[in-house]
């Protein structure tokens, strides 16, 4: 057995472990059996289960969404900023927010950090719609259709209908900015 796992390697597993599985599968002897290590591991760096995944939930927050926000930001590239960012978000599996929305439908606290996590989100879609020229006005309620477009693909079934090829993206991204 490997006892030198890092807090990291445990917040890995968890969260391939809740896509893959979902929230009911976050048991720490299932988990420390699939790192080949003993449950001890675990207990080394988190309190219980409950620390551990809101652990998983903040990891999960800042990777999507802080992470996100921050390269586009860098990227300073203004005029496509709306582009790159549909591009890139209609294109990228999603398997962890599906099982993180579906926790949240049976946790109220869970829902209460997805909340936060969307609130965010459509904030930082409307801010990127008046940058690319769209009054204020209408920013916020463009901004929470495109989110109910990207949080509805994840529901489509068919493969040939949940994606759009780059130019098509394109293209819809244009509709938002006029």
């Amino acid at each position: 057995m490997n006892e030198r796992l890092a807090k990291d390697d445990w917040i890995e597993h968890g969260l391939r472990t809740l896509a893959n599985e979902g929230v009911n599968a976050l048991k720490v002897g299932p988990m420390a059996t699939g790192l080949q290590v003993s449950r001890g591991s675990f207990y080394w760096h988190f309190r219980d289960i409950a620390d551990f995944r809101s652990q998983l939930l903040r990891s999960w927050q800042e990777r999507t969404t802080d992470q996100v926000i921050e390269q586009l930001e860098a990227e300073k590239a203004e005029p496509d900023r709306l582009k790159h960012f549909m591009r890139r978000a209609l294109n990228v599996k999603r398997d962890l927010d599906r099982a993180i929305r579906s926790w949240a439908a049976e946790d109220e606290d869970v829902a209460k950090i997805v909340a936060s996590v969307d609130d965010r989100r459509v904030a930082y879609l409307a801010k990127m719609l008046v940058a690319a020229g769209v009054e204020s006005r209408r920013a916020l309620p463009r901004a929470a259709f495109m989110y109910w477009a990207y949080l509805g693909q994840t529901m489509v079934m068919d493969p040939r209908h949940s994606s759009i090829p780059p130019a098509a993206i394109d293209d819809i991204s244009d509709l938002f900015e006029k």
